[in-house]
């Protein structure tokens, strides 16, 4: 399935000649990782920014302080944020961001393990889901990241 989701978002960066680029946090560069499997993906993806810490997402992508002080890391806020700051600073058209608790420890009764928000912003779209993810570390990683290809996927299809 993997494989088949990253097929799909490449061909159809190359067919709309767009950019892309992404803001990690709970997957580590895992979706960057897969990515970059692919030959000659380099004239389309330009980077990533694994902003595992709040000091990163602020001076780097720069999600303002108010927002990870009043939502926390784990939001739709901040993934918002972030999918703007990596757009910004990574000079592409299409950008993605995870942000959540892959676990084993972290998770509280108000943000459980297996919380993710994923955003996703491009020429005249913008998108946040928030799932609820269940499994080990590494399988929530996975499931955040074909779930960020699907999300870009739908809505390059509508453009």
């Amino acid at each position: 399935m993997q494989e088949l989701l990253i097929s799909e978002f490449i061909d159809l960066m190359r067919q709309k000649n767009l950019t892309f680029g992404f803001a990690e946090s709970c997957s580590g560069g895992l979706l960057s990782a897969w990515i970059t499997r692919r030959p000659g993906v380099s004239q389309y993806f330009l980077g990533s920014v694994v902003s595992y810490s709040n000091a990163v997402k602020q001076d780097i992508l720069q999600v303002e302080h108010t927002t990870l002080e009043n939502h926390g890391a784990v939001s739709s806020q901040v993934a918002r944020e972030m999918t703007v700051g990596a757009r910004r600073i990574l000079k592409v058209d299409v950008s993605a961001a995870i942000t959540g608790i892959a676990g084993p420890s972290g998770g509280t009764k108000e943000k459980p393990i297996g919380l993710v928000f994923i955003a996703i912003s491009g020429p005249g779209f913008e998108e946040i889901e928030t799932l609820q993810l269940t499994g080990d570390r590494e399988s929530i990683q996975a499931q955040s990241c074909e779930h960020a290809l699907r999300m870009m996927i739908r809505c390059l299809r509508k453009k």
